[in-house]
């Protein structure tokens, strides 16, 4: 995977600010060799200035796949609980469909 243009200069910001490198691939869901590309001006951008600060991502370090998923979990885990209490009242359905939207976005 090569970065795009704008995801270029999120790394480059992200390293001028002084971001571990591994932390920034954690970030983006890559191997660090992607952001050693970046940062040594070997990739489909070199010229991209860096992101401002302001717009960067907050500092990391960032929650890997493993913690993901076991957050997926715990919230099916909650939904099956809630399922399984009995009469569900309108806000324990509104709880189990919240909970349903979060589980599918991660």
């Amino acid at each position: 995977m090569s970065f795009n243009y704008r995801d270029t200069q999120i790394v480059k910001g992200m390293l001028a600010r002084g971001d571990k490198q591994h932390d920034i691939a954690s970030y983006f869901g890559v191997n660090g060799g992607r952001i050693a590309e970046v940062a040594t001006g070997e990739c489909d951008y070199p010229d991209a200035p860096p992101m401002p600060s302001g717009k960067l991502p907050p500092h990391g370090p960032y929650v890997g796949a493993k913690t993901v998923f076991e957050i997926k979990e715990v919230l099916q885990e909650a939904v099956d609980l809630l399922s399984a209490a009995g009469t569900a009242g309108d806000e324990t359905a509104i709880a189990i469909q919240t909970l349903q939207v979060a589980i599918k976005k991660l």
